[in-house]
């Protein structure tokens, strides 16, 4: 099997208890992450041969950082060393990335000072049959867009599937260029998309169905999915497949199901539901990696969105920014479901 290539911007997460605590035990906990090498970790956790390609400072930080990548049988070969500083972001314990508490310090960051032509990608991307990357990294600034786009258009030339994930971030997006000028450019080259029927409006400018959405049951969100899905697949013919993810939190619990889109039709998730959630970071790069591995396992539309599904409320549960999930535990938990 030929390997995925995950592209983006390697980050510290610094992850304080509020209230003071943090200022009272002197100490705060610390996460390796980035959504892009969130999915590589969970790929090759699942025995599937990955590559995470990145810019980082050359000092020890990065070194201790690339060390710990490649225990973790992540391929690091693809890495640029320049720079002096590697992005940071602050979200407190618990916390939901697109709503509550995320402050943002990766100006002039390695990565966000990329410039088109600083990767070889075609000796990157010599032994890979999948990219990857998110809508998070076209969203630093112009100069990070181009060089995603470069590297979307040589995995497309060289043959590779191309993935995105459509995660906003509504704290990004600063320098002038609409989040749907910008994401609608990649399209063209992306077979798989991953995301929700909000982020598809807002990052791609595809028409929401109010009449559906005021509905408010599992029922017309998957409706709404179906005719978002459609819109993307007869925009951009290229598109194979679109998968969409539902999570919605009440006074107790997390319910979350998720559907997956093709020209033949609509496959929906089971129904998940937990009381338990402890980090939702990376819940949606979880599901991501379960998309990919089944796709390149031609594993059935079924399996993949139930074992994506799981996977993805799997590591609500877990502390971190990457899932520890193995194969025969989301397995397990999906035939509970059941």
């Amino acid at each position: 099997m030929k390997r995925t290539c995950c592209f983006g911007e390697l980050l510290i997460r610094y992850s304080p208890h509020l209230q003071g605590e943090w200022i009272r035990s002197q100490s705060m906990q610390t996460y390796i992450g980035g959504a892009e090498l969130n999915v590589a970790y969970a790929l090759a956790n699942w025995a599937m041969p990955v590559k995470y390609i990145t810019a980082i400072p050359d000092h020890y930080l990065s070194k201790e950082i690339i060390e710990q990548l490649t225990k973790a049988n992540i391929q690091t070969d693809g890495t640029l060393f320049n720079g002096e500083r590697i992005g940071v972001y602050y979200l407190p314990q618990g916390a939901d990335l697109k709503h509550a508490g995320v402050i943002y310090d990766r100006a002039n960051s390695a990565f966000a000072n990329l410039k088109e032509g600083m990767f070889d990608w075609t000796a990157i991307l010599n032994d890979a049959g999948w990219f990857h990357f998110s809508a998070i990294s076209p969203a630093l600034n112009a100069s990070a867009a181009a060089v995603c786009l470069e590297a979307v258009k040589q995995a497309k030339q060289m043959g590779l599937t191309v993935s995105v994930d459509l995660n906003y971030r509504s704290l990004l997006w600063r320098y002038g260029q609409s989040p749907v000028e910008v994401m609608r450019a990649f399209m063209p080259y992306c077979d798989v998309v991953m995301g929700n029927i909000w982020s598809a409006a807002t990052l791609l400018g595809t028409p929401l169905n109010s009449a559906l959405l005021t509905g408010n049951n599992q029922d017309s969100f998957v409706s709404a999915a179906e005719q978002s899905a459609n819109h993307i697949m007869q925009t951009f013919p290229n598109v194979q497949v679109v998968a969409n993810t539902f999570r919605f939190t009440n006074e107790a619990n997390v319910d979350y199901y998720a559907t997956w889109h093709d020209q033949s039709g609509t496959t929906v998730s089971d129904l998940y539901t937990t009381n338990h959630v402890v980090d939702k970071v990376g819940s949606g790069d979880c599901f991501m990696s379960g998309l990919i591995r089944g796709i390149q396992l031609n594993l059935s539309k079924a399996y993949i969105i139930n074992y994506a599904a799981t996977a993805a409320v799997g590591k609500l549960q877990e502390y971190g920014d990457h899932t520890r999930q193995t194969v025969a535990e989301i397995e397990a938990k999906m035939k509970s479901y059941d």
